[in-house]
């Protein structure tokens, strides 16, 4: 039975999709080991009202480097891989790398061996208006998996943005919203994408990846997919070479 590296986790944006991220981790655990057995991790939820603040004033530098202090607060504490619990905040990803000189497993890495997997080259983003407008977060990194990158039209992705910061961040799964959801998927495969990304961890209390009548395309689910990555990494013995993979923001 392999021995689990501890996973260091940078959580609270928002701590509800954190909750998930913790359940699932646990979960996961318990059915590859069994017994008594539950995750070795060590979370660092940070106040979400401080990372919207600079995330709205555009300041990426600094929130760059308050995560990379975080992460080296993590590793000193015996962390030996990394999580980062939200699709936006990739977008400091290799501040993380620099700040913990661990293994960061990259959400988007994920999601481009699972689209690869089911056999789709190019999908519909769903996300924060920043993960969605960022030309390289999604759209290059995904290119090195042979996969496009196909973005919701300027009123579609305020919509979406909107249901996650008002919405989802505070709990509410609204119906409308997740109709509307519905409609912006419906228009994404319209212009050609094969599958849709929830590409913020929050969208999975609308749209239930495992329903196949849950909307109009295929669903990747980001933070089921980052929690499985999470736990072969932290049930591997060898370490992978995800964190020496810098430029995707």
């Amino acid at each position: 039975m392999p021995a689990m590296r501890r996973l260091g986790l940078l959580g609270g944006t928002s701590w509800e999709s954190t909750a998930h991220y913790y359940s699932g981790l646990n979960e996961g655990v318990r059915a590859r080991l069994g017994g008594h057995h539950s995750a070795d991790l060590l979370l660092r939820s940070v106040d979400f009202a401080d990372v919207v603040r600079l995330q709205e004033a555009g300041d990426w530098d600094e929130l760059g480097r308050r995560y990379a202090a975080e992460a080296a607060v993590l590793a000193g504490a015996g962390a030996q891989v990394l999580g980062i619990l939200a699709n936006t905040m990739h977008l400091v990803h290799d501040d993380v790398v620099r700040g913990s000189g661990l293994e960061v497993v990259h959400v988007v890495d994920v999601v481009g061996r699972a689209a690869r997997a089911l056999g789709v080259t190019a999908v519909g983003l769903l996300g924060t208006r920043y993960t969605m407008a960022h030309p390289t977060l999604y759209p290059e990194r995904l290119e090195a998996h042979g996969v496009t990158t196909i973005v919701p039209g300027e009123a579609d992705q305020a919509e979406v943005h909107r249901i996650i910061y008002a919405e989802l961040v505070h709990g509410q799964a609204r119906d409308s919203s997740r109709e509307a959801l519905r409609d912006v998927v419906g228009r994404l495969a319209e212009a050609g994408a094969g599958a849709a990304v929830l590409g913020c961890t929050e969208l999975a209390m609308l749209l239930d990846a495992n329903d196949p009548a849950a909307a109009p395309l295929p669903l990747l689910d980001t933070t089921s997919l980052h929690v499985t990555a999470l736990l072969d990494a932290a049930l591997t013995p060898q370490a992978s070479a995800v964190h020496t993979e810098e430029g995707a923001a």
